[in-house]
């Protein structure tokens, strides 16, 4: 019975443990990382096909983006979620693969001009998004899920967005049981939409992010609407747009709600109609998931609206642009408006062409709302660059670059210690992982001395033995080296991917009878004889 840390050791971004349980072999997340990329990360430890289950904590791409990849080289197992996590993945995981081929195309199109030989592969396709999607299966908050002899879960919501869950894992091997809690990510208290985060009572080991561990957000719970009221009260006397980076899911239903309260109250002066333009696709469809399932996940105060049969995220002036063209026309048009567009961290999707046309404008504002990993554009610009190249064209900031201070899906280090303690005996170890390198090793220190917790903060490759409780391979960081780019064809990477999925089926053959074994054998054999 192995735990090994793969992913979000020491960052940020891109989570994936690894359990091992028997003859199972399990994922806890597969996320893309997102910014700078500080140390390497270990490969997945047995071929992509011989994962049998993959157990999501929430949506968000830096937890689930890579699963289309999974499926690509040839996972076919389960992919266990929330009921509202798979219906967020269903739209998610379909986007991350549109960005996929875009990028690749467009700078495909740039290395044809410029005469360069070597074509790029998007990462993944739209087929290995759509194929990864049917293996999810939907689960219900507080229920336990037999997921096959030995392996049991329970999803309990962690408020951080839709769907998002801490989820307790019950493993037993050789008439041992052990549990391990995995927190995903640990929400902020009072979010307009979400519950707050659940406890959680039990565990012989935990598994915590640590992304806010030495941050402490505002003593006092700021005033979003008020302070939001002001920056658009400002910007449009100006006469500028209000251009909001935002994610697709979560915060941008958030600001809706926001803005809904700005426009009922008439707080912005002599501009009451101003038009809020949500410039996503990905956002426009996520805000119809997050009515569907409003029953299951949405706080009170949300839900006294829906009670009343008001829609919190809906108001008058609210325009969704879904194709390029409605895009392209939202910056000629006058009018001072807010303008919500994806992604969040100015990474990648329309945000970027709303930069270009507002970033050197004075009289507009670029409103930060959420978290900017370093290394990405957002960051750059939040810590004050003069200068960004968009599309190959340098622009001048002029605008101006604000934040909405403590708007944060994430608990801070408070948050996260309210968490852990509400654990009713300290487990035997806990892990700190997804945070910023000095931030794991800082959080771990805090809950060791103060709290007394037994922690431990491990880079990528770690492995520790869940049944006798010990470490059985310490790594250490590595930093990451400049890749050389692969040249191989995206095809030969689908035959290598068959392959490896085909290796998976003969050595689960075990036990097949023999006469079912020697047909399968004799199959193979037809098959090579066919192409040698």
């Amino acid at each position: 019975m192995k735990l090994i840390f793969v992913g979000a050791d020491h960052e940020v971004t891109g989570s994936c443990h690894y359990l091992e349980v028997g003859d199972k072999h399990i994922l806890v997340d597969y996320g893309m990382e997102q910014g700078a990329n500080i140390f390497e990360n270990v490969p997945i430890p047995v071929d992509e096909a011989q994962i049998d289950y993959v157990f999501l904590t929430h949506a968000h791409v830096d937890h689930s983006g890579l699963l289309p990849l999974l499926y690509a080289r040839g996972f076919r197992g389960q992919v266990f979620a929330t009921d509202a996590t798979s219906d967020l993945c269903s739209i998610m995981l379909r986007d991350c693969a549109h960005i996929q081929m875009m990028e690749a195309e467009w700078k495909n199109r740039k290395a044809k001009r410029s005469d360069a030989l070597n074509a790029m592969e998007p990462l993944y396709t739209m087929e290995d998004a759509e194929g990864v999607i049917k293996c999810f299966v939907p689960c219900h908050y507080d229920r336990e899920v037999e997921v096959c002899e030995g392996i049991k879960i329970r999803f309990t919501d962690i408020g951080h967005l839709l769907g998002s869950a801490s989820i307790e894992v019950w493993l037993t091997e050789d008439g041992h049981t052990k549990k391990i809690v995995f927190s995903g990510d640990i929400g902020n208290k009072n979010l307009p939409l979400l519950r707050d985060p659940a406890y959680t009572e039990e565990a012989d080991y935990v598994v915590m992010e640590s992304t806010y561990g030495n941050r402490l957000h505002a003593v006092e719970h700021p005033d979003y609407v008020k302070e939001l009221a002001a920056i658009l009260q400002e910007t449009f006397d100006r006469g500028g747009n209000v251009v909001i980076p935002s994610f697709a899911v979560g915060r941008t239903q958030e600001l809706l709600y926001f803005l809904r309260k700005i426009k009922v109250g008439r707080m912005v002066k002599g501009h009451e109609n101003f038009p809020v333009y949500v410039d996503s696709p990905l956002a426009v469809e996520a805000t119809g998931i997050f009515q569907d399932n409003r029953m299951e996940c949405f706080g009170d105060e949300a839900m006294d609206l829906v009670k009343e049969g008001i829609n919190p995220i809906s108001f008058a002036g609210l325009k969704l642009a879904i194709t390029s063209e409605e895009s392209k026309e939202i910056n000629f048009i006058d009018t001072p408006k807010v303008i919500i567009s994806a992604s969040g961290m100015c990474e990648a999707g329309r945000i970027r062409h709303h930069l270009k046309h507002n970033l050197w404008r004075p009289e507009c504002t670029i409103l930060f709302v959420g978290y900017q990993a370093v290394g990405t554009l957002g960051r750059l610009i939040v810590d004050g660059i003069d200068e960004v190249k968009l599309f190959g064209e340098s622009i001048h900031i002029r605008a101006q670059i604000r934040k909405l201070i403590g708007m944060s899906g994430h608990a801070d280090k408070d948050g996260l210690i309210e968490w852990l303690s509400g654990f009713e005996e300290k487990p035997r170890k806990v892990f700190v992982v997804h945070g910023e390198d000095s931030v794991c090793m800082e959080f771990a220190e805090c809950l060791r001395v103060e709290y007394g917790h037994n922690t431990y903060a491990p880079y990528s490759g770690t492995e520790f033995d869940l049944l006798s409780g010990k470490l059985l391979y310490e790594a250490a960081p590595v930093p990451v080296k400049k890749k050389a780019k692969s040249v191989a064809s995206s095809v030969y990477a689908r035959l290598l991917a068959a392959a490896k999925r085909l290796l998976a089926l003969v050595q689960k053959s075990e036990g097949m009878p023999n006469k079912d074994m020697g047909k399968f054998a004799d199959q193979i054999n037809s098959l090579c004889d066919k192409w040698e």
